[in-house]
């Protein structure tokens, strides 16, 4: 397993794990009340920055685990990356375009903040299930 491919199996492990965490204690804190009331933006930037963190710590483990591992990024690893950043780069866009829509549609900001949110971990889990996937089965060719 290539440096590149543990990295895109990090980032979907800590994607997943982080909005999961997020889900839980958003939804345990509803308590019986609208779930637009709910205070959920601490919750949402300490998910954020425990997954950055995360992704740092596990990357700097796996940099400890097999030192000697090459770093180099072969044709095959950019084609690879650049397959999943563009794969991934769609749910941004339909973040980006579904936050506008909701703002002109005065929705509450609890709605605008989590669509966007869950646009990006979606980029992220896709992106990085698309590189898994590439690296497990060749790149195809178009």
């Amino acid at each position: 397993m290539t440096h590149e491919e543990k990295r895109a199996w990090i980032m979907l492990v800590v994607s997943v794990i982080a909005y999961a965490v997020y889900v839980v204690v958003v939804l345990g804190r509803v308590d019986g009340g609208p779930l637009t009331a709910v205070p959920y933006a601490g919750a949402l930037l300490w998910t954020v920055g425990g997954a950055i963190a995360a992704n740092i710590v596990a990357e700097i483990g796996i940099g400890v685990v097999n030192p000697r591992a090459s770093r180099v990024k072969d044709v095959r690893d950019r084609e690879i990356g650049r397959l999943g950043d563009h794969v991934g780069q769609a749910f941004v866009v339909i973040g980006a375009v579904s936050a506008m829509l909701m703002a002109l549609a005065e929705w509450e900001w609890f709605w605008i903040a989590n669509g966007v949110y869950l646009c990006f971990v979606l980029s992220a889990v896709v992106g990085s299930l698309a590189k898994v996937i590439v690296y497990r089965r060749g790149v195809p060719q178009w």
